[in-house]
């Protein structure tokens, strides 16, 4: 599969039915500094994809991301590849981080930000995702009378227009046509990169595994240099693969026994709350973020501006919140799932040894 193809591919896909291009127009991206950046500001090209599965690139610094995400620093540090950090799952008051094997990215209540969204490994999964997402949006609007054919700066015109969307959210569950319940939008991210991942670990020990056993049969016909060779290649990757999909496991039981962890990760709730308690003040922060061109612009501004998060006052209530409301049991159906995949490929790899 050719990276660079799929990837312009791909990006075409998501535009083809907006007629527009995935450049952002001057209006929506400040251009980015033309003098010499500081190492500090880590500038990394982000894919972005909104809830109506529509994708577009945009190069943004650690400081811009931490803005536009309510992260801090360190939760970021997860995502470098440099620092070797282990699979990780983790909820955020804004977000959700993902780093499980080549996926890595954050997931808010409103877009998926993507990392290494170039590499071939990743081009499957974007697929996948922009298809769950799209799928989403065409069930939510038949519900909500929703107008598609929306174009992508439109997405969040206004953001009281969200807020508005979200309380109907609240109000009805919104159904698939085979009469199964709509995850939220966040959900529906988490579940492709879990999907992904889980899959992606199994193939490998099924590989492996039918390359083991004829080749540990041929060792004990033939006492060989070759055939010892073999199996030292295969007991290496068996032990490398193990490492991984354990890895996996431990981060999935982490977080199923903990369920404040897992309330963390209602990402709409939590907008729906807060959306309900600013509702008739003066939000000055939230003019500010007013349209989707606004919030692209964020991407690239000074690194230096003031971080705090616009929606601070109401932190502290939203976490009171949520630990009131433990209610956990629809992500932990989701998450069930994919730990009996990902520990039935651990017994697999234990099988082999």
């Amino acid at each position: 599969m050719s990276s660079g193809g799929d990837y312009h591919r791909l990006l075409h896909k998501s535009k083809s039915h907006i007629g527009q291009t995935n450049d952002f127009s001057p209006n929506q991206v400040r251009p980015l500094p033309t003098g010499p950046r500081k190492k500090s500001t880590g500038i990394q090209a982000w894919m972005l994809m909104n809830k109506k599965g529509e994708a577009q690139v945009v190069e943004a610094g650690k400081y811009a991301i931490m803005r536009r995400t309510g992260l801090l620093a360190r939760d970021l540090r997860v995502l470098d590849p440099i620092l070797s950090y282990p699979s990780t799952i983790m909820g955020r008051e804004k977000a959700i981080v993902i780093n499980l094997e080549h996926i890595k990215a954050i997931i808010t209540g409103l877009e998926v930000l993507l990392l290494n969204s170039r590499d071939p490994t990743v081009m499957p999964f974007i697929e996948e995702l922009q298809n769950r997402i799209q799928r989403f949006h065409h069930a939510t609007i038949a519900q909500k009378g929703d107008v598609d054919g929306l174009n992508f700066s439109k997405e969040f015109s206004m953001l009281e227009d969200q807020d508005e969307s979200l309380k109907v959210e609240e109000k009805t569950d919104v159904k698939n046509q085979d009469g199964s319940k709509v995850l939220p939008f966040e959900f529906v991210a988490l579940e492709a990169c879990l999907e992904t991942v889980c899959n992606c670990l199994e193939s490998e020990a099924i590989t492996l595994e039918q390359e083991a056993y004829p080749t540990l049969d041929k060792l004990t016909s033939v006492l060989s240099t070759l055939n010892l060779e073999r199996v030292r290649q295969i007991k290496s990757r068996l032990i490398e693969i193990s490492g991984r999909v354990q890895k996996v496991k431990d981060e999935l039981e982490h977080l199923l026994d903990d369920d404040e962890d897992m309330a963390q990760m209602y990402l709409t709730e939590k907008l729906v709350y807060s959306s309900n308690m600013n509702e008739g003040d003066d939000m000055d922060d939230e003019s500010s973020q007013s349209n989707f061109d606004d919030r692209c612009s964020i991407l690239s501004d000074d690194e230096g501006q003031n971080l705090e998060n616009p929606h601070g006052n109401h932190t502290s209530s939203t976490q009171s919140y949520m630990n009131k409301n433990l209610d956990v049991k629809e992500l932990e159906m989701l998450l069930e799932p994919y730990f009996v995949q990902i520990d039935g490929t651990l017994n697999k790899l234990s099988t082999i040894c």
